[in-house]
């Protein structure tokens, strides 16, 4: 008991301020830290005047596993020698993607299952083991309205979005619905992720599914770019929260330039309202601007391609080599004097897709990180002999000047 507030099994009293301390992390992350737990109904949080009471859910099975234990296996696990964690590459992507308060990825292909048949281009799916590797990566929402949403047909969406829901209920999924509940076409509120004190809108589109029509009986089963619905949930998310993203799925394949559909489309949305915009589908990266509205002055910064984070094509000749270059956008938000959301601090982190033979054979290294020697044992040469770490580095400059530079 203190101060009059009684502590009962499996709980134990706290605050804030001392988790943050304990942990030594910001306040902030320690908040999203303690909403994804409950979340995923690992815990309950209670706060009581000065202090919160977090309860462990399930307490007595993991005290139960541990007293259980056969005295040689709790004798071995005093007596083993711990051994510092290998600083390998891979490792600090993933760790950068779960560092994040809020981190948001673009599926491009649907993950159907492997009951549909594991399969490549021109039409995709994916076992379900990807959903449990991006969970695994650290991210928090999953934009699946992409042009090969459709790729499996109803069977293949319906699949995605049952797995998703019953697996994992605490990642937010956008851009495909396979009930019209959670479609605003049907009337439902755009999604809002509360972090702290500020709620954040993320909405997800694409231009088309490749020509394959959605089902006749299931007209919201993806989220179209339709300028009168992209108006009206823009507007609707700027009404419920502080801050708007959009994240379109747009542009032309492997042009390093915005085109004019794009141009378009982020007028669309500056005028509107939103914030941030994060584009993908261009499979290469594009420029990073603020966008000005000229009528109400309001400020929009867009990303308008990140490429590939993790890519393998069977493309052959010159421009594959760009294709092997992504970028991570890194972005700060902040409340300000005035209890405004607004963007404090904004970046990209150049992403290398390095080839190697056999299964598994994709990682995903940092630019700063990735050795001209590993640059060379890239496979993806014998695809684009002007693969090189310097070829990646000269196209982070003229895409992006040094704002992928900057520390």
């Amino acid at each position: 008991k203190h101060d009059g507030i009684v502590e009962h099994r499996a709980q134990f009293l706290t605050s804030l301020g001392k988790l943050s301390t304990i942990i030594g992390a910001g306040k902030q992350v320690v908040r999203t830290c303690l909403s994804k737990l409950i979340k995923m109904q690992l815990i309950e949080v209670n706060t009581e005047r000065l202090y919160s009471i977090i309860t462990i859910c399930n307490y007595d099975d993991y005290f139960e596993a541990e007293v259980n234990k056969p005295k040689d296996e709790l004798k071995n696990e005093d007596t083993k020698p711990v051994e510092a964690p290998k600083e390998d590459k891979p490792k600090k992507t993933k760790e950068e993607i779960a560092a994040a308060d809020l981190a948001l990825v673009n599926q491009e292909v649907i993950i159907g299952g492997a009951d549909l048949g594991i399969s490549g281009y021109p039409c995709f799916n994916a076992d379900y083991s990807l959903c449990d590797s991006l969970v695994g990566a650290g991210f928090d929402v999953i934009c699946h309205a992409t042009n090969h949403a459709m790729d499996k047909g109803r069977a293949g969406l319906v699949n995605c979005a049952e797995y998703w829901r019953d697996e994992y209920p605490q990642i937010t999924v956008l851009g495909i619905h396979d009930t019209a509940d959670t479609s605003t076409s049907c009337g439902a509120d755009p999604a809002i992720i509360e972090l702290g004190d500020m709620r954040i809108a993320v909405l997800n589109y694409t231009y088309g599914t490749n020509g394959i029509s959605l089902p006749a009986d299931m007209p919201y089963a993806v989220d179209l770019l339709n300028e009168e619905q992209v108006a009206a949930d823009i507007q609707r998310a700027e009404e419920l929260a502080d801050f708007t993203i959009v994240c379109p799925h747009w542009g032309t394949e492997y042009r390093l330039t915005s085109d004019a559909s794009q141009e378009k489309w982020t007028k669309i949305f500056a005028e509107n309202g939103a914030d941030l915009i994060l584009g993908t589908h261009p499979h290469v990266i594009e420029p990073i601007e603020w966008v000005t509205d000229e009528a109400s002055e309001h400020e929009m910064l867009v990303y308008y391609s990140l490429g590939n984070f993790v890519n393998w094509t069977s493309g052959t000749g010159e421009g594959v080599a760009n294709r092997m270059v992504g970028g991570m956008a890194e972005v700060t938000i902040t409340k300000n004097d005035h209890g405004e959301v607004e963007i404090a601090d904004y970046g990209v982190k150049p992403m290398i897709s390095h080839v190697a033979s056999g299964p598994e054979g994709v990682t995903t290294y940092f630019l700063e990180d990735y050795p001209e020697e590993l640059a060379e044992e890239n496979e993806i040469v014998s695809q684009d002999p002007e693969f090189s770490r310097e070829y990646c580095v000269n196209l982070c400059d003229s895409i992006w000047g040094d704002l992928w530079k900057a520390e």
